[in-house]
């Protein structure tokens, strides 16, 4: 599964830390037991040298076979007499340990080209972390959406209540963020201010990120601000590259940002080129759908409208009610 660069960049330097705090603190120890022990020291500098006088040995006249038997017999004794050493000084389990942080990679967060779990485990963590970050409230998850928040009563116009159409798109939300995967057909959040747009959005970032999934989440107004940065040279163009290639991205409240003819570019490009390369990505908005053509213009409101599916929010505003 593909991380962004920020969170595979901040797991690979965890695992460097971890690789290096382990390397320190095995030197210490070593050289705690030198200074307790000297004869670790000695016994130490031997067994280093075996694989010199191996070489050696193959290289001398006649078979060395009986050379080589001799060798293996004093390196036994010598590891013998090491670990008795080490229990005579009573030093803790595992003191002298020097295996990798993980004994599948090596501690490389790699083997040969796929991702080791070790790193890959690190990843999660760090996108969890940063979702936390970045979402509102911290409580966005699916048991803390409440039902009772929207209206009961009918709506002519939808032939039910809002309550019962917050039910469907709920247990649909839940779903397609359970069961995710990369290129899944994207979504479009439209509904008035406070209807819990922002929320479930938060909710489903979560789940689809517990998953192993690389997600982003960006307000608009943020998002636009990044494009703006690299255009002015204020940026490296890489800075964007997280949106344009994470497994999700969610855009929350596309609208309230200051629309102008470079958002509008920035915007196609962006969604124009992740419907290409079949990412998927999840935007809310408050805006109807005669309100994107109007704001965005045909092609964007196209994109969105017909290759999106649209996720309707109804009911009174929530934050009043709350």
């Amino acid at each position: 599964m593909a991380y962004t660069n920020t969170v595979l960049n901040r797991a690979r330097a965890r695992l460097s830390q971890e690789n290096e705090r382990k390397r320190a603190e095995y030197e210490d120890h070593l050289a705690k037991a030198y200074a307790l022990r000297p004869r670790l020291r000695e016994i130490d500098r031997s067994l280093a040298g075996t694989s010199a006088r191996l070489a050696a040995l193959i290289f001398q006249p006649g078979d060395p076979q009986v050379e080589i038997a001799r060798l293996r017999q004093e390196n036994l004794a010598l590891q013998d007499e090491r670990q008795w050493i080490l229990d005579e000084a009573e030093l803790p389990d595992g003191y002298l340990d020097n295996s990798p942080v993980c004994g599948l990679c090596g501690g490389s967060g790699y083997r040969g080209s796929r991702m080791c779990e070790c790193l890959r485990e690190l990843c999660r963590q760090e996108q969890k972390r940063e979702l936390a970050a970045l979402l509102p409230s911290g409580k966005e998850r699916f048991e803390n959406f409440s039902l009772e928040l929207y209206p009961d009563r009918y709506y002519p116009e939808l032939g039910n209540s809002a309550r019962a159409l917050m039910q469907k798109n709920l247990n649909y939300c839940r779903r397609w963020a359970q069961e995710f995967q990369p290129g899944v057909r994207s979504l479009l959040f439209s509904g008035a201010t406070g209807l819990g747009k922002t929320f479930l959005s938060g909710c489903m970032a979560r789940q689809v990120a517990e998953g192993g999934h690389s997600v982003v989440y960006v307000s608009a107004g943020k998002l636009f601000a990044d494009y703006e940065a690299v255009k002015f040279e204020r940026a490296e163009a890489e800075s964007l590259r997280d949106y344009r290639d994470c497994e999700l991205l969610i855009v929350d409240d596309l609208g309230t940002e200051m629309t102008t003819e470079f958002v509008k570019a920035a915007l196609y490009e962006l969604v124009n080129g992740r419907l290409l390369a079949q990412r998927t990505s999840l935007i809310s908005t408050n805006l109807n759908e005669r309100d994107l053509e109007a704001r965005y213009g045909g092609q964007i409101a196209s994109r969105l409208l017909g290759s999106y599916r649209v996720i309707y929010f109804l009911g009174d505003d929530i934050r009043r009610r709350k």
